[in-house]
């Protein structure tokens, strides 16, 4: 359910910068989707080849619309990805980043069969805990917004409501008693410490109050004459300067979760009634030890919700203190944007069918908790939403995607294409070859390819075939790697920028060379065992694989089956289809197709050139702070400086010494920044850190 709220909600209009302009068949894509969108179609579908810009067209999409955006993703990496493209095509409005803030979660499990009972056990990341707050503030406060979200965003967030009633407004001349002030801070969830300041706290020195709101990276500072607000400030909370000075802004509560004295009293007596009837129902049935085991947990989390106002796993109550009925579904990231927004699923072939199973894998292992005594029955409603839930709280919506599935070809009409290259690149030609001799054949081809400098992606059906066969590469003196699930995750960027800088010339993998790897380097695709019909081999698959050779202008893809299978059939007239159409577009245009020439850099690339540049501005320093971590309020990922504020003269009065010594702090955040995957975050620090190096080099020149 939508909150109701009075707050004034910042009102801009989307809009594109970029010095592209649509082109290919990208115009009529976006002509005909912005149509089909406000003519009142509920169902749009972007059939968009690999490599032709359905980012961009989705942006410029919004941009036609006008409406609040989600943009859900398959996965976290290309969540990431897509919200750098949007932040880089539409700067001026608010593009969010939203997805589950754990860096690792094992979840709450009992396994009967062994009596093993298996404790909830996360890390949380700081920083992505801050996204999911900017986002929801966001929504909260104004209308241009984009949040580019994983399928988790379907799961309880606690009800948006009591997030909005909680929340403070702040006004210069209005009359807040400071202690007051304080109280609501503290329900907020907000802790005080006047002496380690960081996100999540606030201080009091006399009559001026400072806090740094979970969702911000700047600090708010409230002087106070009496009981009238005087003055409001945005500040850097290190170096303590001010940015800006306001004259309203909204401070809203530090968890999701957050519920008042009069709610969370309610929450508890309806705990303990839910928790008579449970203990009365085990003991009739015998379950003792469930009912002493249900007692002892469900009475201590009361106690500390009574005493501090929340309890670890808090959420598994949420349906008390929601105030919702028994199976009703629960609040969720969808219920924070207004009723008119547009959604977009991309990758949707992927997208729906994680978004229908959510509820059900969520649903067995509560089961399991509840029946065995770790649980109340409630806390089954701290769930995903069902599918038809998730139906009823959206709206208009467009499906992109090279290879739509059939729920969505079902719903809409004639899908909306776009298989056009603004580069004038066509579809990869598609060779079949016999699966006898099928590795001393590849072995041919990619000696053929790698004396013309290209690079070769070969994808097989298990992770100990892509072993096996690297090995055997390896003995004959060919350049390869493997890539499947179990190889980590910073490794597997490390290694996509190896190959195409050429460090290696071969890739060998699973299905994670199917969606999502853009790299033009690669001329060949070779299909092992092209006719073995299952998930890696249905028509979907070979359509993304074969995308994957459509970034060069020599690509081919080689499939090794003696028979061809319905899947491969599909997959070799829709890659026809494409190129004639492709081919007949060029012709007519005189377009000459171009290689994509896509910069090789990464966020390696990034942390080894700041390094040599702080070794050269510092000296011997840098290696002196390398590795001693640097952090803001204990938290992972916190910044312990502002890296979006920056202008001439901002640290004149700080010493050389001093701003060395900051210097040296940044670029170990940056390195802590890329170790935990937040690659975003340390390309911001990138970017302070040439602020604050051009500054250095100014004051040493003016010294002499």
């Amino acid at each position: 359910m939508r909150p109701t709220t009075d707050i004034k909600r910042t009102v801009a209009p989307f809009q594109v910068v970029s010095e592209f302009v649509p082109s290919g068949d990208q115009p009529t894509a976006i002509d005909e989707i912005g149509r089909r969108i406000k003519g009142g179609e509920n169902d749009v579908v972007l059939l968009g080849a690999t490599g032709t810009g359905k980012s961009a067209t989705t942006a410029w999409v919004i941009e036609q619309v006008q409406r609040p955006t989600l943009v859900m993703a398959p996965n976290k990496t290309l969540a990431a990805q897509l919200t750098n493209e949007f932040r880089e095509l539409l700067p001026n409005n608010a593009v969010e980043y939203f997805v589950s803030y754990y860096d690792y979660y094992q979840p709450e499990a009992y396994i009967p069969q062994t009596d093993t009972y298996i404790e909830k056990d996360s890390s949380i990341n700081d920083e992505v805990e801050r996204l999911r707050h900017s986002a929801t503030n966001s929504l909260l406060t104004r209308r241009d917004v984009i949040v580019v979200a994983s399928v988790s965003c379907i799961y309880g967030l606690g009800t948006p409501q009591e997030y909005v009633d909680r929340m403070v407004r702040l006004k210069v001349g209005e009359e807040m008693d400071r202690d007051s002030l304080l109280l609501k801070f503290v329900q907020m969830q907000y802790t005080r410490n006047d002496l380690a300041f960081s996100r999540g706290t606030f201080r009091v020195r006399g009559d001026t109050v400072e806090i740094i709101p979970v969702y911000e990276e700047l600090a708010v500072r409230i002087e106070m004459f009496g009981d009238e607000i005087e003055r409001i400030y945005t500040l850097h909370p290190v170096t303590g300067e001010v940015v800006r000075e306001e004259e309203e802004m909204y401070v809203f509560p530090a968890t999701h979760y957050v519920a008042g004295p009069e709610r969370m009293e309610r929450a508890i007596k309806g705990i303990e009634l839910e928790l008579a009837d449970r203990l009365a129902e085990l003991e009739r049935q015998g379950k003792l030890l469930e009912a002493q085991r249900l007692r002892m947990r469900t009475t201590y989390d009361i106690e500390m919700m009574r005493q501090v106002g929340s309890c670890s796993g808090i959420e598994n109550y949420s349906r008390h203190i929601d105030g919702r009925s028994a199976g009703s579904a629960p609040n969720c990231l969808l219920d924070y944007f207004p009723e008119d927004f547009l959604l977009v699923i991309d990758e949707s072939h992927q997208t729906v069918p994680q978004i229908g199973a959510m509820y059900e894998g969520d649903m067995s292992r509560k089961r399991m908790l509840v029946d065995h005594g770790f649980r109340l029955p409630s806390a089954m409603d701290n769930r995903p939403l069902m599918w038809e839930e998730f139906l009823d709280r959206i709206g208009q919506t467009l499906y992109l995607s090279a290879t739509p599935g059939p729920y969505e070809l079902a719903r809409s009409g004639p899908p909306v294409e776009q298989i056009i290259r603004p580069t004038g690149l066509v579809d990869p030609e598609v060779v079949l070859k016999p699966t006898k001799g099928q590795i001393d054949d590849l072995i041919h081809e990619i000696t053929v390819r790698t004396e013309r400098n290209e690079r070769i992606l070969v994808t097989t059906l298990t992770k100990k075939m892509a072993e096996d066969l690297t090995d055997y590469l390896l003995d004959k003196g060919i350049r390869v790697r493997y890539l499947h699930s179990e190889v980590d995750t910073l490794r597997r960027v490390e290694l996509l920028r190896e190959l195409r800088v050429g460090e290696f010339d071969v890739l060998v993998g699973i299905n994670l060379l199917r969606e999502g790897l853009d790299l033009p380097e690669v001329s060949l695709v070779s299909i092992l065992d092209a006719d073995k019909e299952g998930f890696l081999r249905s028509a979907r698959s070979l359509i993304q694989t074969i995308g994957r050779a459509a970034r060069n202008v020599s690509g081919q893809v080689h499939m090794y089956a003696d028979n061809v299978t319905p899947s491969m059939q599909e997959a070799l007239d829709e890659t026809h289809r494409r190129r004639e159409k492709q081919t007949a577009f060029n012709k007519e245009r005189g377009v000459d197709p171009q290689p994509l020439r896509k910069r090789i850099a990464d966020i390696t690339d990034l942390l080894a050139r700041e390094d040599a540049d702080t070794e050269q501005l510092l000296g011997s320093g840098r290696s002196q702070s390398r590795g001693r971590a640097v952090r803001s309020g204990g938290g992972r990922g916190a910044l312990a400086v502002d890296v979006n504020v920056s202008g001439g003269g901002r640290l004149e009065s700080m010493a050389a010494a001093d701003l060395a010594s900051l210097i040296q702090e940044l670029t170990t955040q940056m390195h802590q920044a890329a170790g935990d995957l937040h690659f975003e975050l340390a390309a911001r620090l990138r970017d302070e850190l040439g602020d604050l190096k051009k500054e250095l080099r100014e004051m040493t020149r003016a010294t002499g």
